[in-house]
């Protein structure tokens, strides 16, 4: 069994096989100038997602936790035209961040943003009677449950679902550590696991990221 060091060195080799994404990196710069977490998902996995938006042929992709754009560049990517992009983000001024990036892109378009609590928003979609195809769920940890519930309420058939940090940074493995966030990721792990409705894996590379098929 690989180490944590033996991991990071996987993941470093892997990384300088591919150049740098010089607009991807601008959106990392403009995340630490402006004082955000610097938590966008692994450059890996954001290729990964981009090519499972274009192999599953999503047309329509929501995105919850929009930040300031990264993943949802990596998102739109794989879109097809015509396709779109519906973000959530807790707080107005990263919404804008993110479509700004977007934008500039080339995919200011497709995209549509909405801003306050996550699950109000997912609520609002589902009287809309909205469907989509392909789910990144990158947002607060403590709710990750209620995510992967309204995901399979609004997914289409055959839709796929990404859950990014399923980690936690090694918390989520520690038994000493139990609190809110960790306690929720340990349940979505488990959901995407065994709920009947799902076909699923985990990956364990960088901070770990869960992919779901809905059935």
């Amino acid at each position: 069994m690989l180490n944590q060091d033996q991991y990071l060195n996987q993941e470093q080799y892997s990384e300088q096989l591919y150049e740098e994404d010089e607009l991807l990196l601008s959106v990392k710069e403009a995340i630490r100038e402006s004082g955000m977490p610097e938590v966008s998902i692994a450059p890996g996995y954001g290729r990964l997602l981009g090519m499972l938006v274009s192999l599953s042929r999503s047309a329509s992709v929501l995105e919850i936790g929009a930040l300031g754009g990264y993943s949802g560049i990596c998102l739109a990517r794989g879109l097809a035209p015509g396709g779109t992009l519906t973000s959530l983000e807790l707080k107005p001024e990263y919404a804008d961040m993110a479509r700004r990036h977007l934008e500039r892109a080339g995919f200011g378009g497709i995209a549509e943003y909405r801003t306050g609590p996550a699950l109000d928003s997912l609520a609002g979609l589902q009287e809309e009677g909205r469907t989509f195809d392909f789910f990144f769920i990158d947002a607060d940890k403590e709710n990750y449950p209620n995510y992967l519930e309204y995901a399979i309420r609004l997914a289409n058939p055959g839709a796929v679902i990404a859950g990014d940090n399923i980690f936690l940074r090694g918390r989520t493995l520690n038994e000493g550590k139990n609190g809110p966030a960790v306690q929720a990721m340990r349940r979505f792990n488990e959901m995407i696991a065994s709920d009947s409705r799902l076909t699923s894996t985990l990956l364990p590379a960088y901070d770990g990221l869960a992919l779901a098929m809905v059935k």
